[in-house]
């Protein structure tokens, strides 16, 4: 069967899906993954087929930008950015229309363009399920996946999560009806589809438990892990550094933009000499560079590898990198920058595998250095770790996928 990946975001919201793809192929199942141009190599080394969605220069991504340079999105206001993704949805619409071209045989959405890539779906008769790298639908049992939103009680949970599903719907109704218009798709038929909508979220339940109240469809399944880097080895720098002493820290943000390498590369330095531990920062994105005895910068280095390496890490908390940190059983400082990650970082918090979440926005040496102290020397944070991460390296999270589309193959339906 022709299985066709549709995803937009940052770095992390591509990599699981390379894994997912890969678990599909291995199945015999022919897998592409549209989404930005950037990562079309990290997608064609893995054996995957590549479909651009070309939206690089004008959101998200900013592939021009050298590592360290502010990026323009993450610095707007939420009042422009939704004005922003209100003038992109048409555009990605189109992109996702256009890669449905390819004729594949089953679309898998995930929640970045989950109403465009149902809205497509529905048009083409194309059987579609959602795969999820957040938990989107509104629920009692805890606030919406957006910053700053504090537990308001069960039922002020849940209108918080439809008055947060609104204002996205707002934000990608211009897309949507382009799409409506464009292949002939009726409100009723698109209403349908979404109330019965297959969707697969590619986390753990032992780190968000599937909620009582989602209606049925809605799994929680598992992490998709990326390929691991058969073959790895840290290069000459790196293995030195791990020999010459007690296993370091890990520092590091990501592809987030909008990180200032210079202030937080400083008060990065200060906690980590007032914490009195060794590190290894990962320059990534945010470009930081911190040099010392007892400090070593380095490049792309994979986070399932190197992590298991480290005494702690200190990350932004997004999806995947979480993921990794938990899967590698160490502790976690969280520091998270925007959208899901304040979420993720409150989840590693209660999860007892973190001491506490530091916003970036209130980041200072002093919290961060007692955080990491905390991280490293309290022995409850690393037994909890290794606890979780004996039971997420026991899932299939990728298992429940592929067994929706041999349904499909079989002449089931998923949407």
């Amino acid at each position: 069967m022709r299985v066709l990946i549709a995803t937009a975001g940052s770095h992390g919201d591509v990599v699981p899906y390379t894994g997912l793809g890969l678990r599909l192929r291995s199945a015999g199942h022919e897998v592409s993954i549209a989404t930005h141009t950037r990562s079309a190599e990290l997608i064609r080394r893995c054996g995957l087929g590549f479909h651009p969605l070309p939206l690089d220069d004008q959101a998200m991504g900013e592939p021009g930008r050298q590592p360290g340079e502010q990026g323009r999105g993450v610095r707007l206001p939420p009042a422009q950015q939704m004005c922003l993704a209100r003038q992109l949805a048409p555009k990605l619409a189109d992109a996702v229309a256009d890669a449905c071209a390819s004729h594949p045989e089953v679309l898998l959405v995930s929640g970045s363009l989950a109403p465009l890539g149902l809205t497509a779906a529905a048009g083409l008769r194309l059987p579609s399920i959602g795969v999820f790298l957040q938990p989107l639908a509104p629920t009692r049992e805890f606030p919406p996946v957006v910053p700053g939103m504090p537990s308001l009680g069960r039922l002020g949970n849940l209108a918080a999560g439809h008055c947060v599903q609104s204002v996205l719907a707002t934000a990608f109704r211009p897309g949507v009806r382009r799409l409506q218009r464009r292949l002939g798709v009726t409100q009723g038929a698109l209403r349908r589809r979404r109330a019965s909508w297959q969707v697969y979220h590619g986390f753990s339940p032992v780190v968000v438990p599937r909620p009582a109240d989602w209606r049925p469809g809605m799994e929680v399944a598992g992490y998709w892990w990326p390929p691991q880097a058969l073959g790895w080895e840290p290069e000459p720098r790196l293995a030195e550094f791990l020999r010459s002493g007690p296993p370091p820290v890990y520092v590091g943000f990501g592809s987030m933009a909008g990180v200032g390498p210079e202030p937080v590369g400083r008060c990065v330095a200060r906690a980590l000499e007032l914490a009195r531990v060794r590190a290894v920062v990962q320059a990534d994105w945010a470009g930081l560079s911190i040099e010392g005895d007892d400090v070593l910068t380095i490049g792309e280095a994979p986070h399932t590898e190197l992590f298991p390496l480290m005494s702690a890490v200190v990350h932004h908390a997004g999806a995947g990198t979480t993921a990794a940190g938990l899967r590698a059983g160490v502790p976690s400082v969280p520091v998270p920058v925007m959208l899901d990650q304040p979420f993720w970082a409150s989840r590693l918090v209660a999860l007892d595998v973190s001491p506490g979440s530091i916003p970036l926005r209130r980041l200072s040496a002093e919290d961060l250095a007692a955080a990491i102290r905390k991280a490293v020397y309290e022995p409850r944070y690393r037994r909890r770790a290794r606890q979780l991460a004996a039971s997420i390296r026991a899932e299939d999270g990728a298992g429940p996928v592929l067994a929706a589309v041999e349904r499909l193959a079989d002449g089931g339906r998923s949407g």
